[in-house]
């Protein structure tokens, strides 16, 4: 009966097996003329989210103290609740961590594919070469079978190879030594462990390839020949029982250097490189792009992260451009800002890092397992804080170019100041330190590391009268954008909610790029968290769409909220009280054409001239006007011929009222 039970099984997944290489949209993947193709020869780009945490817990992810590999943290555990508890903490943190329900809303959110780190320990005891676990290729099953369900395609990874595969915590290593090349023993398993795999996933078309090894460190004094024959040997093993899938090569030095590893040993193989804490313009991976183009050999970029918004974005611009598929770290930690949900560590959390640090008396048990308990409760996607800048740093194609709104903010009303526009720094904001580019000296770009990932410095207020989070650390010279709905016209107080240990601090608003008040001054309140309200009267807003702007020209003071309360009413555009700014054209200086930006505050006939330096009319444009405006000049005369290079004025001028800056041609 057993084993009917068995052949009944074993044909149903061969049905699904067979079913999902039949459907179109799920064919084996393979590599050719540097790219992944599918079975109709058509071009796969993979934008790929990664599960770490999940099978591989780390220290960071955590937030525990010590040497943060997953037999460490273990051990950890098990001291303050005892073996058995522990791992029943370990199966509710699994089940909890990545559900159906996480698998498909990272397929909503656009992403294709799933890279799963793995640890060895997974599919095999430790000691025991030979002996597998069915529990443990059970999990791997059912994620296969989710990202089957929502169109996702996997990458099983290697994320922990036995004896290490690096001396680092990320391979589950002992801390000493990257065991795997020390001991032949380590590269057998291995080779085994892998070709068991492959045998039980070789005809599964989700399964887009196997990752080697994660992120591979030679101990010194090994050469990187040792690397590629070790790869080689694994490569043979899979094609035994598997010609089916890719393989994928990360270099040496955490994914990052590709000696000896050319020329490729197999047909569909594709390096895979790791980018982290550098810049991100195209000369940072034109190694890798010369590999592509003298092997025509695909290129993955299978991990990146844990940095801005900003820098998200530019990377995936700069990837997306050469046509390079990427995979980011990861979809889920806890307290972070840097993954797109942030699970909440419970408050008697604490208590057990202070003991593991040394400095705290040893929880009673019963507490302590209650406090992990729920710890791998607040695991589940609902419990978690959602951070949708994230994926607006990696989604959205306008994110560095063009601000959109990150709440919807009506006037009157109260606007956060943290709920400022997604964009990237010098578009939804600027802020000095707003991204970090070298992996040696760790540069914060959010300090306060609270509720938004972008480069503007974040925390929470302990403001019981205002917002949740306030922004501080604020230079002089730095700026926010807000896209607001004024929704009637009148007269407004704006109140501004601040803290500030000096009186040295300075705000300004601005409303569609042009001042909207004088500078204002912050004066002293007591300390960063001794909140003082600031009002500004009777300031004449128009409806319709704004951009306002939260100006701040000297810094050393906290902000968190500005509230608008409607004074007076006004009704009809003639009644605004008449408003005329001009502001200063940009780019300036500029070659081949500029915007000249101006405000008038109710519906009016505007008229632009641009004159030489001699008095000489070069231009003119009228258009009407009403509320923010702008004029495009591509420096070229009333009768279309190019204009030299140059100092040109131009005058701006609304009924009786005119106004003139000064711009600079240089070509």
């Amino acid at each position: 009966m057993v084993g009917m039970q068995s052949k009944k099984i074993g044909l149903l997944l061969a049905l699904a097996l067979m079913a999902s290489a039949l459907d179109p949209a799920f064919a084996f993947i393979k590599t050719k003329s540097g790219m992944f193709i599918n079975a109709q020869g058509k071009e796969v780009f993979f934008k790929g989210l990664g599960l770490g945490g999940w099978l591989v817990p780390e220290g960071y992810m955590l937030h525990m103290p010590g040497f943060g590999s997953p037999s460490s943290i273990n051990a950890q555990i098990e001291d303050v609740i005892g073996a058995s508890n522990a791992d029943q903490f370990w199966k509710k943190y699994r089940a909890n961590y990545v559900t159906r329900a996480d698998i498909q809303l990272i397929a909503s959110w656009g992403f294709n594919l799933i890279r799963l780190p793995f640890n060895y320990r997974l599919l095999s005891p430790e000691g025991q070469p030979g002996v597998y676990l069915e529990e443990g290729f059970a999990v791997i099953d059912s994620l296969i079978e989710w990202c089957r369900a929502h169109r996702l395609y996997v990458v099983l990874d290697m994320h922990c190879a036995p004896g290490g595969q690096n001396a680092d915590n990320i391979s589950d290593s002992d801390g000493f030594e990257a065991r795997l090349w020390t001991e032949t023993a380590n590269q057998d398993r291995t080779v085994e462990i892998w070709q068991k795999i492959a045998q039980r996933y070789a005809n599964d078309t989700t399964v887009v390839g196997y990752d080697l090894l994660n992120e591979p460190v030679l101990p010194q004094g090994y050469p990187a020949t040792e690397l590629r024959s070790l790869y080689m040997r694994i490569t043979s093993a899979i094609r035994q029982v598997d010609p089916n899938h890719i393989v994928f090569i990360e270099g040496n030095w955490y994914g990052t250097d590709f000696t000896s590893l050319t020329p490729p040993w197999d047909a569909n193989l594709s390096y895979s490189f790791h980018k982290y804490w550098n810049e991100t313009s195209v000369a940072t991976i034109q190694s890798y792009l010369n590999i592509r183009k003298t092997y025509g050999t695909p290129l993955w970029m299978g991990e990146s992260g844990e940095n801005s918004n900003h820098w998200f974005a530019s990377v995936v611009q700069m990837l997306e451009e050469n046509k390079v598929s990427w995979c980011w770290w990861t979809h889920k930690k806890f307290e972070t800002i840097t993954s797109p949900f942030s699970a909440r560590l419970t408050s008697g959390f604490q208590s057990l890092v202070d003991y593991w640090n040394g400095q705290g008396a040893k929880p009673d048990q019963t507490f302590a397992f209650g406090v992990l308990m729920q710890t791998a409760e607040n695991l589940k996607f609902e419990q978690c804080d959602f951070r949708p800048d994230v994926l607006q740093a990696l989604f959205n194609p306008d994110f560095l170019t063009r601000s959109s709104p990150f709440k919807k903010h009506e006037i009157p009303g109260t606007i956060n100041c943290v709920d400022f526009d997604y964009g990237g720094n010098g578009v939804a904001y600027h802020d000095t330190d707003y991204q970090r580019t070298r992996w040696d000296v760790y540069t914060p770009w959010n300090t306060g590391e609270q509720y938004r990932n972008d480069g503007v410095d974040i925390e929470e207020s302990r403001d019981d009268g205002g917002a949740k989070y306030s922004v501080g650390w604020i230079e002089s010279g730095e700026w926010l954008n807000y896209t607001i709905q004024v929704k009637s016209n009148g007269l407004y107080d704006v109140i501004l909610r601040v803290a500030s240990p000096q009186s040295s601090g300075k705000v300004q608003l601005l409303m569609d790029d042009l001042a909207l008040t004088d500078p204002i001054s912050i004066n002293k309140t007591g300390g960063w968290y001794n909140w003082d309200t600031i009002t500004i009267k009777n300031l004449a807003l128009q409806s319709g769409q704004r951009l306002l702007t939260l100006k701040f020209l000297n810094g050393g003071f906290n902000i968190n909220q500005m509230e608008f309360i409607k004074t007076t009413d006004i009704e009809g555009e003639d009644r605004v009280p008449f408003k005329f700014e001009l502001g200063q054209n940009y780019p300036n200086p500029f070659n081949g054409a500029t915007r000249i930006p101006f405000y008038v505050g109710q519906k009016s006939t505007v008229r632009l001239d641009i004159f030489d330096l001699r008095g000489r009319l070069v231009f003119s444009d009228v258009m009407e006007g009403n509320g923010a405006g702008s004029f495009f000049w591509s420096a070229r005369d009333l009768e279309n011929r190019s204009v030299g290079s140059g100092i040109y004025l131009y005058r701006v001028q609304v009924g009786q009222n005119e106004k003139q800056k000064k711009m600079v041609l240089l070509k």
